[in-house]
C-alpha cells in the first residue's frame, strides 16, 4: 500500500475509530469518473472533497471543505453565501497541502491536518456506501455516508448547481 494511503487509514482509525479498507487502482482515481469506473459504482456515489477559499470575510483561515457527489458540480456562489463571504474560489493547491495536509487529486474527506468547516452534499445520503479519496490519486475507501458526515462534523446542505 502507498505510504500516504496507509497513513490515511491509520489516522482514520486513531482519530475517528473508523477502520478503512483502502482500495488502490493502477489506472488512478483522480476524478470522480475515474474513481467510479475503478470501483464499479455510479459517479454519484463518489464523495469528492473540494477545498474552497473564501474572501475576505469567511472562516479564520479562509478555507472550507465541500464533500460533494461526483455527479454534481459545486456552486461556489452558494458556498460563499453559506459562509457569509463575498466570494469563493477553488483553493490554491499549495494552500490545500499546507492546511489540509493532502494534495489535490487525493484529498480525503476526513483526517485533515487543520479542522475546517465542512458541508456535505445530500445526494450522497441516497447511497448505502460512498467512496472517498484515501490520500493519493489512486486510492479510495468505502464508507457509509452517515458515518462520513458524522465524523467530518459536516453540515448536510445542497450547495450544488
Amino acid at each position: 500500500m502507498h505510504e500516504r494511503a496507509a497513513e490515511f487509514a491509520d489516522r482514520a482509525r486513531n482519530r475517528y475509530d473508523v477502520d478503512i479498507d483502502v482500495l488502490e487502482f493502477d489506472a488512478g482515481t483522480k476524478t470522480a469518473a475515474a474513481a467510479a469506473d475503478a470501483v464499479g459504482c455510479d459517479a454519484a456515489a463518489i464523495a469528492s472533497t473540494i477545498v474552497v477559499s473564501l474572501s475576505p470575510d469567511g472562516p479564520e483561515d479562509g478555507l472550507v471543505a465541500a464533500i460533494t457527489s461526483g455527479a454534481n458540480r459545486l456552486d461556489l456562489d452558494a458556498v460563499a453565501e453559506r459562509f457569509g463571504a463575498s466570494s469563493a474560489s477553488m483553493a490554491d493547491p499549495d494552500q490545500i497541502r499546507e492546511f489540509v495536509g493532502w494534495s489535490i487529486g487525493g484529498v480525503p474527506p476526513l483526517c485533515h491536518d487543520t479542522a475546517i468547516p465542512t458541508v456535505f452534499d445530500p445526494t450522497l445520503t441516497e447511497y448505502d456506501t460512498v467512496y472517498g479519496a484515501a490520500g493519493t490519486p489512486s486510492a479510495v475507501f468505502a464508507i457509509d455516508p452517515e458515518t462520513l458526515a458524522d465524523r467530518t462534523e459536516a453540515t448536510v446542505v445542497d450547495l450544488t448547481e
